[in-house]
């Protein structure tokens, strides 16, 4: 067998336990939530990897690069690229100047704290 079809084998295999995976979501109350997600920002992984430690479950992922997201409608584009004074066709532009705001609204606090 070729190395390729042993990729090829092995993807579908890692597809195989995905799919028999169960999405599991815990209606906790605010309070629980924002105590564990706090907890998972302290030791810089995801809130669904904290939930796993404090369960006492394995995680073998490797440390991800936290982001933070949001999701924009074609309106909410619309609105930032006005505000950027940019096109609505060049949303990477639109992100780079609303991830600048987002650091620029850090520093503003970081000085008001000083």
């Amino acid at each position: 067998m070729t190395d390729k079809k042993r990729k090829i084998l092995k993807k579908w295999e890692d597809e195989k336990k995905a799919v028999k995976a169960t999405q599991v979501a815990f209606d906790v109350g605010e309070k629980i939530q924002y105590v564990i997600r706090k907890e998972a920002l302290d030791r810089s992984i995801n809130p669904s990897d904290r939930i796993r430690q404090i369960l006492g479950l394995s995680v073998s992922r490797k440390p991800k690069r936290l982001r933070l997201s949001i999701s924009l409608s074609d309106d909410d584009m619309a609105y930032l690229a006005k505000v950027y004074n940019l096109e609505t066709s060049d949303p990477v532009e639109v992100k780079r100047r609303a991830a600048e705001k987002l650091v620029e609204h850090v520093k503003d606090i970081d000085k008001k704290e000083q």
